[in-house]
């Protein structure tokens, strides 16, 4: 189905806008929530691009519930149109077997749709963001649920935070087979800590599984943790909005049913 979306994740550190012309992605925009002054521009821009289209439409999901009067009111200030927020208005591509399904975070679900549409089989998505997630879906495309823990630069602060000494260190790829210094100690700490969990966790979910499903990384640090790594089917850093434009598709198919 093509369809013309100007479409909104809003992450805990930055909010991410993604033009969809005739159901093709043809850009994104990522900015830090801390210039937030720069949303109408750049909203802005995007909405251009499908503005004079069939039925432009506003899509969005967040995880950041803080900023959804804020980034609404900049939305209808350029575009003239209210966002339809996945999970309210959009109802959610795929079914959610958690124990609480409405508590459950709108981007690991789509981020499994996603992936799942892509695969048509169980797979396996890990987020690296502010968190890092790793999540399931099985056969049927059901998201079965995951696990949640501190993204790389929740570590990497905690240890400067926490600590008398240790220094704020970026994250980046260790180098050597040993940290010989303290900033390549945390460095190695850190990233092979996230793989080795990682691994852990996929591990697990294949012996639930009976076989070994693909992987598909996303986030804002995927690339610098799993780029290399032969655990990982795939580093698709637009998953979420892929997600997003997936379920408004849905909803229009059973809206017109």
């Amino acid at each position: 189905m093509d369809i013309n979306l100007l479409v909104l994740s809003v992450g805990n550190t930055r909010l991410a806008i993604a033009t969809f012309v005739a159901g093709e992605l043809q850009g994104v925009t990522r900015v830090p929530h801390t210039q937030n002054a720069d949303w109408s521009g750049v909203i802005g821009e995007a909405w251009r691009k499908i503005a004079d289209l069939d039925e432009p439409t506003v899509v969005g999901a967040t995880v950041n519930p803080t900023l959804i009067e804020s980034l609404e009111h900049a939305v209808q200030q350029v575009t003239g149109q209210p966002i339809e927020w996945v999970g309210k208005d959009v109802d959610l591509p795929i079914k959610v077997l958690t124990e609480q399904p409405a508590q459950t975070g709108v981007d690991r679900v789509l981020n499994v749709a996603a992936a799942y549409e892509q695969l048509g089989k169980a797979c396996v998505v890990v987020d690296a963001g502010t968190a890092i997630t790793v999540d399931f879906c099985n056969d049927a495309g059901d998201f079965v649920g995951g696990a949640i823990a501190p993204g790389a630069s929740l570590q990497l602060d905690a240890l400067h935070e926490k600590t008398a000494k240790l220094p704020r260190v970026p994250l980046a790829m260790p180098e050597g087979d040993f940290g010989t210094s303290t900033i390549a100690a945390i460095q190695h700490g850190v990233f092979h800590g996230i793989r080795g969990m990682v691994k852990e966790l996929v591990e697990h979910y294949a012996t639930t599984l009976g076989t070994w499903p693909e992987v598909i990384a996303t986030g804002g640090d995927a690339a610098v943790l799993f780029g290399d790594w032969e655990l990982i089917h795939a580093v698709s850093p637009d998953l979420t909005l892929y997600g997003i434009a997936l379920a408004y598709t849905e909803h229009l198919i059973h809206k017109d049913e």
